[in-house]
């Protein structure tokens, strides 16, 4: 029975390798983690951008770069164009003697410009980061609360996917005629699930991995991990079913599982705008919990006790699903 199932997920994964919209799919984690990369900055980025003359005060470049983004420039008027174009970045260039004039557009906002003007008045007067008497306070925060956020809305969504690539796969068996084909065949119906199932679980498990390691999550605990990604699956999975059995065309099946983005998005904001009052009315939503639960395994923070509770929370709730969905799914399947 186990060698039956894997045949039929080896010959799904075959068919999606060759398949433009399911390789798109599977390569889609990677694409997410490029671009939370590029996109999401690091907790002690500084938004301040000063742009200099280059080998004019090599000493100056190195103590800006301490507070700032510092850009060099060959000339005055390559700085001026830069100055000019529609982000904040602020020239400081040489006046007379050891002198320094702030070059600026106009419309900098007044703390940027302040805190240029007081970067290069403690640059004169040598006072350094040793000569300060402020104290810094850790609260632990090692990651970047919107890093954090954009990472686990990927995992989740990556798990979404899973269920599209089952719902797409299915449809074309429906095109070649063969999904007809199990009721002769030696595999049962609940074994071909099962096949059908895998790699619904097994991209987006491999996918999350990849996400997490790419994005610079490489010491939490993967297997934490590994159980909050493969019941969030679940869903997916079952919803992909329905799509595919209860739609011939490939474009139609992939949209209508857009319809799972909603209650994803939506709890998403549950969880982090919405006060403590309303968080019942999200509880119903496996994605909910999945968001939760991701939470204490990217901050490295919850315990393999709290991430059963919510992987099982989210494993109840597909249970519930698989009861009110398993006539449709055995129907679309004679």
């Amino acid at each position: 029975m186990i060698r039956k199932i894997l045949l039929i997920f080896q010959r799904d994964l075959k068919t999606s390798v060759r398949n433009f919209i399911t390789l798109y799919i599977i390569v889609v984690p990677v694409i997410f983690a490029v671009m939370i990369n590029v996109f999401s900055p690091g907790i002690n980025d500084t938004t301040v951008e000063i742009v200099l003359l280059e080998g004019e005060n090599p000493q100056q470049e190195e103590y800006f770069s301490q507070f700032a983004k510092v850009e060099v420039l060959e000339t005055v008027e390559d700085i001026e164009k830069r100055v000019i174009k529609r982000d904040n970045i602020i020239g400081v260039l040489p006046d007379q003697g050891d002198e320094y004039f702030i070059l600026r557009q106009g419309n900098e906002p007044d703390y940027i410009v302040d805190y240029v003007k007081n970067l290069t008045a403690f640059d004169h007067y040598d006072i350094g980061i040793e000569d300060t008497t402020a104290e810094i306070v850790d609260y632990g925060r090692d990651i970047p609360p919107l890093k954090k956020l954009m990472v686990n809305v990927a995992i989740i969504f990556t798990s979404i996917l899973g269920g599209m690539i089952i719902a797409l796969n299915i449809v074309e068996e429906k095109t070649d005629n063969t999904i007809s084909a199990i009721n002769l065949s030696p595999v049962s119906r609940l074994g071909f699930i099962a096949g059908k199932s895998l790699i619904g679980v097994f991209i987006p498990i491999v996918g999350a991995f990849l996400l997490l390691f790419i994005t610079g999550f490489r010491d939490i605990n993967y297997f934490h991990a590994f159980l909050m990604v493969a019941t969030t699956c679940l869903i997916s999975v079952l919803v992909g079913f329905i799509e595919g059995v209860n739609n011939d065309d490939v474009m139609t099946a992939a949209g209508n599982m857009k319809l799972l983005f909603l209650p994803l998005f939506g709890s998403i904001a549950g969880v982090e705008l919405l006060a403590d009052k309303w968080q019942p009315l999200f509880y119903w939503v496996p994605f909910y919990w999945a968001y939760k639960g991701n939470n204490l395994v990217l901050s490295n923070s919850g315990s393999l006790l709290d991430i059963i509770r919510y992987s099982g929370i989210v494993l109840g709730i597909s249970v519930v699903v698989f009861i009110l969905l398993a006539p449709r799914i055995r129907k679309g399947l004679e």
